[in-house]
């Protein structure tokens, strides 16, 4: 929608969304100025006065005002960090953009911004679209309007303002099997900054933060996020203004000499996908997830049951034989796993990781009538078959790589360094995208495979094309096509997002696939903090989380079954050992868990979550809505307190009275009390449920035994009557 300043000619475009309102200053001789993006602002209300030419000028400064502008261009009177770095062999290197037109898609809801820079010629479009989830969605596309290849360094997605007291960005930091670490850095007058060069998301730097103001908490107050919906290199900044503002910009990475648009061609950005909410990080996690539930592209539509996984990595690892794993399967099914996914090691030549990769068809020795039979009996069992398959890879001892070794991404000259010893194929080569399909495409035509584990266990290293051109991101982009064309041709398909675990988790991926592998590592108590980092972004029905082995295979440290099943419950559940080894009551005891996961997973997979921290090495999370809800409690490490806290739960409506019963099978605790022994017994279904009243639990809590460390305690609170 507009408002208009008649007095200076000047026009504010707005779009609102439910909860949150932007504003843009336009006029048609420039890119428009950002003006407000922030909590929802009532219809009609507007700038005071038009910024452009309306402030003050300070002392040794520019005769030309330069405002932050929704596409900040190097060279001219800005002296911030630019939207588009560009140039013609070394010139036209300032750009400014000097006509602007508007095309609404959706009034105050979703509109174009056409740029022109007729001095440089070049155009930029700007893509912009507020949801009624208070997701705003920017990307940029870039049109090379000279006779003159134009060199571009970077383009942002979108610039983004931020108010004037934004005191903190949260980050997410890790590497391999130690995902989502969350680090706190204050926002200052230098530049926050966060670059990824691996080709792939990455392990160590997400693609994403949050930024929030005085204040804010887990459950109050404002708080902005924004994340970059892509696959491969990725940059964003944040940058103190000499107004007090903050400009947000989070786009691409870009290799030397990557883009260079000859005359004519476009450059499209991938999506920033936004929010703000004032109801704290849980209310901004609520924004992004229903912005990745509303893209998922669901075989039929929409989200089924999420079936439970046992996937045969840490159980089998190379040692395939098809009796071990008809014995697997079997053990699998009588405790009630869902789908039997057959993990690396079932392709010719594959008995290690150092050969093999690139040869997607059964090893005879392993499976002389290939794979059929396996997933028939897998079928026979009332579980589905999933395979696992690493497209993108080659080891250099393969059949392809000796027929084929120009496939594999390299710069003539440099050693062609190996991880995992393993190289990357270029899949934006169009023999090497079509070889991948048609063996795909012949696994899927002869087997009757219900899912696939794509995996991606390497960083792009000397990623140069057979040009010798940076392929970095006509890789991603490749990546995103082949997966397309595979669920084009077997839409019933499930796919995951793997990548050495939670190496390519982003909202790019999760529009060609199903399911994330949230982390390799399946310690449960390392799993607590991953598994919270990744649901600031990521809802939980498509969180891969599996109950592991004792000892955990990557931290060497061991917790109990309960522990490590209740960590795993509120995910996308799945077992990642060998059941067979397990005695009878760790097997039932299993079985209760995976039963009590089918009885709440439709709970637990639709609504929203909230998460808590109650002190005391106590951490929680809610599932449901403010009427009926499950809540895990976890104790991570030995209490400090006497008495645990009691738990208060914001999210609770006053004047509502609710039921409480305790869910999990419990584990011995230090003591008890008649209060948790009367919540486990209506658990058990032995006694009524415990009555509460809302508000009670809302500010006062509810009350919590005194649990051991690396415990959790579950429990349902569902809303009665009003309490009045």
């Amino acid at each position: 929608m507009y408002t208009h300043a008649p007095e200076s000619g000047t026009d504010y475009l707005i779009l609102h969304g439910c909860h949150t309102t932007v504003v843009l200053e336009y006029r048609p001789h420039e890119a428009p100025l950002w003006r407000y993006w922030g909590p929802r602002l009532p219809e009609g209300c507007a700038p005071l006065a038009p910024l452009r030419d309306g402030r003050a000028f300070p002392p040794a400064t520019m005769d030309v005002d330069q405002p932050l502008s929704i596409a900040p261009c190097f060279g001219g009177a800005w002296f911030g960090q630019s939207a588009l770095l560009a140039h013609r062999a070394g010139q036209q290197f300032e750009q400014a953009f000097d006509q602007c037109r508007i095309e609404w898609a959706q009034p105050g809801r979703s509109l174009i911004l056409h740029l022109e820079d007729t001095v440089a010629q070049l155009g930029l479009d700007i893509h912009l679209a507020l949801d009624e989830h208070d997701v705003l969605r920017l990307h940029s596309s870039l049109h090379n309007r000279g006779v003159d290849v134009l060199d571009v360094q970077w383009l942002a997605a979108g610039t983004l303002v931020l108010p004037g007291h934004a005191q903190q960005v949260r980050s997410f930091f890790g590497q391999w099997a130690n995902e989502f670490q969350v680090q706190h850095d204050p926002l200052s007058h230098d530049i926050w900054l966060r670059e990824n060069r691996r080709g792939r998301t990455s392990h160590d730097t997400f693609p994403g933060a949050v930024v929030m103001l005085p204040g804010a908490t887990e459950h109050a107050g404002t708080a902005f996020g924004a994340h970059l919906a892509w696959s491969g290199n990725h940059r964003q900044l944040i940058e103190r203004l000499h107004d007090a503002l903050f400009q947000w910009q989070l786009g691409e990475w870009l290799a030397p000499g990557e883009v260079r648009l000859e005359p004519g061609e476009t450059l499209d950005t991938p999506v920033l996908v936004a929010s703000c909410s004032t109801a704290g990080l849980n209310g901004l996690a609520a924004n992004f997830h229903a912005a990745v539930r509303a893209a998922l592209p669901w075989p039929g539509g929409t989200m089924r049951p999420r079936p439970i996984h046992i996937n045969t990595w840490e159980a089998m690892y190379f040692d395939h034989r098809p009796d071990e794993l008809r014995a697997l399967a079997e053990a699998a099914s009588e405790i009630g796993v869902e789908r039997f996914v057959l993990d690396d090691g079932w392709f010719h030549g594959r008995h290690h990781d150092r050969a093999a990769l690139g040869d997607w068809w059964p090893d005879e020795g392993k499976y002389p009538d290939g794979l059929l039979p396996l997933a028939q009996y897998v079928q026979s069992l009332g579980m589905e078959f999933g395979l696992w398959l690493e497209p993108e890879m080659v080891n250099p001892d393969s059949e392809l790589f000796r027929t084929h070794p120009d496939w594999a991404l390299q710069i003539e000259g440099r050693p062609l360094h190996t991880m995992r010893n393993q190289l990357v194929l270029d899949v934006s080569r169009g023999e090497v995208a079509d070889y991948l399909f048609e063996r795909i495409d012949a696994l899927l035509n002869e087997i009757p495979i219900a899912y696939i584990k794509w995996d991606m266990n390497r960083d792009l290293a000397h990623a140069g094309d057979a040009n010798a051109r940076p392929a970095y991101r006509r890789f991603v982009q490749a990546v995103y096509a082949l997966l397309d064309r595979v669920r084009a041709s077997h839409p019933a398909v499930e796919i995951e997002s793997c990548a050495s675990g939670g190496g390519r988790i982003d909202m790019g991926i999760l529009a060609h696939t199903h399911r994330v592998w949230t982390s390799d590592c399946n310690d449960a108590l390392s799993r607590v903090g991953i598994q919270r980092g990744a649901l600031q972004f990521i809802p939980p029905e498509i969180m891969g989380a599996h109950i592991g082995p004792a000892p955990a295979h990557t931290t060497g440290r061991s917790q109990n079954l309960d522990f490590r099943a209740a960590v795993a419950l509120p995910g996308h559940l799945g077992i990642e050992m060998d059941v067979r080894h397990l005695d009878r009551t760790q097997r039932n005891a299993l079985k209760c868990w995976l039963d009590l996961y089918k009885c709440w997973r439709e709970r637990l997979h639709h609504g929203q979550v909230w998460l808590g921290e109650l002190g005391d090495n106590v951490v929680w999370q809610a599932h449901g809505g403010t009427r009926d809800l499950i809540v895990f409690v976890y104790r991570t490490a030995p209490t400090t307190c006497r008495y645990t806290p009691p738990l208060r739960l914001p999210m609770l409506e006053h004047d509502l009275e609710y039921r409480i019963q305790r869910l999990d099978p419990p584990a011995p605790e230090w003591t008890s009390s008649p209060l948790n022994n009367t919540l486990l017994a209506a658990g058990r279904g032995e006694t009524p449920p415990l009555q509460g009243h809302g508000a009670w639990l809302a500010e006062a809590g509810l009350p919590l035994p005194r649990m051991l460390a690396e415990s959790c305690a579950i429990y349902r609170i569902e809303a009665m009557h009003s309490a009045s």
